[in-house]
């Protein structure tokens, strides 16, 4: 699939590349350690056009693709996964929702700021007791003449606390469960709408991951997103986007944690020669590699059948399902060829290998990625 890309596609990744090495990778390290929202390299991407980038220009987006999208959060990934998850969250379950359902009057209101960059976005979907069975949340919206009242709460939220704009599921017909479940765009100052307890995570530690308490928050009815008790399928097809997001973090990841490898390797000597040279670090690195570029084509095919109009979400699981593993392998195997220097902080590996661990778990964990897949294999098989 990689054959694939055009000239504008070579030209995100140069110049993602270079700016990830330039403004992200030297602050990459400090914001891991101090667990700090890096505000200042959100703005830099936000004149980069990053936040818009696989948007239409008529609703002020960069006029790219998802292909695109998936390079640039790639590329951010290779030295900084927290950075490539805050592009990620903003970018599909946010900006995406509202481009895609949202009303005109709703995108007109908050498209340009989003795609911009002015503004961050986030999606609440996720409960303490409703995870990957979403239809158990207890977040309830009651109608009244013009409005809804939002009451309930949502835990590891991406970008919580930073974002002005959310995308909030609740239920409007507890009753239904699922086929009850609607969506809102909540704005970050709205009266009853707070942010809670942060997470103390493993890693991406400088992503905001917090809680959000909705305490009778009074959302107007014009920004309920789409129609009324199809928030469901909403949720479904917005993380099944997502998904492309979190594989090309993973591609980014593993790529990352390679390129770390082959140059500590290549310095290293033991025995008299670079341990590179020895055929047991080779065949390691070989294997690695070619996982990761197995994960990369899995990724770039489900980016290409979105951008197409293609139906993805099989595509998709498949690509976060074997990126997200191989991510996981890839590091961990890395810090091995590093040795005792592999496990101290002195080195990006160990940050990599904390980072990786979350691609197996957000935005549905490998077992949901599975009932993705095998479920849409079954839709062909004759009972």
């Amino acid at each position: 699939m990689e054959h694939l890309l055009n000239e504008k596609h070579h030209l995100v990744r140069k110049t993602l590349a270079e700016f990830a090495l330039k403004e992200v990778k030297p602050y990459a390290k400090v914001i891991d350690e101090q667990e700090t929202f890096p505000n200042e390299t959100v703005k830099k991407m936000a004149k980069m056009h990053l936040f818009g980038l696989p948007f239409s220009t008529e609703h002020h987006g960069a006029g790219g693709d998802t292909v695109s999208y998936a390079i640039a959060v790639m590329e951010l990934s290779k030295v900084c996964a927290t950075t490539g998850v805050i592009l990620s969250a903003h970018t599909s379950l946010c900006a995406e929702p509202i481009y895609r359902w949202g009303t005109e009057s709703q995108k007109k209101r908050y498209l340009p700021d989003l795609l911009s960059g002015k503004k961050l976005g986030a999606f609440g979907l996720t409960e303490p007791n409703a995870g990957t069975d979403a239809g158990a949340q207890k977040t309830k919206a009651i109608e009244h003449d013009d409005h809804y009242i939002l009451h309930g709460s949502k835990i590891f939220i991406t970008n919580a606390g930073e974002a002005d704009v959310y995308i909030i599921s609740a239920m409007t017909e507890p009753n239904e469960k699922h086929k009850g479940m609607s969506l809102f765009i909540v704005e970050g100052d709205t009266p009853g709408f707070s942010v809670g307890k942060k997470e103390l995570k493993l890693g991406i530690r400088a992503s905001s991951t917090k809680e959000l308490i909705l305490n009778r928050v009074k959302v107007p009815k014009e920004n309920l997103l789409g129609k009324k008790n199809k928030g469901f399928m909403m949720a479904l097809e917005t993380l099944a986007g997502g998904r492309i997001g979190i594989a090309a973090q993973a591609v980014g990841i593993a790529e990352g944690a390679i390129e770390q490898a082959l140059n500590y390797t290549s310095q290293r000597k033991q025995f008299g020669k670079s341990i590179l040279s020895f055929q047991n670090t080779q065949f390691v690195l070989a294997e690695l590699e070619t996982k990761k570029e197995a994960a990369k084509q899995l990724l770039f095919k489900a980016a290409k059948y979105k951008d197409l109009g293609m139906p993805y979400a099989k595509e998709a699981a498949m690509a976060k399902l074997f990126a997200g593993e191989t991510a996981t392998e890839v590091t961990q195997k890395a810090l091995q060829l590093f040795g005792g220097y592999g496990y101290t902080r002195e080195y990006d590996i160990e940050r990599m290998m904390r980072d990786a661990k979350i691609t197996e778990i957000y935005e549905g964990t490998n077992e949901a990625q599975k009932m993705v897949i095998a479920n849409s294999m079954m839709k062909g098989v004759k009972s």
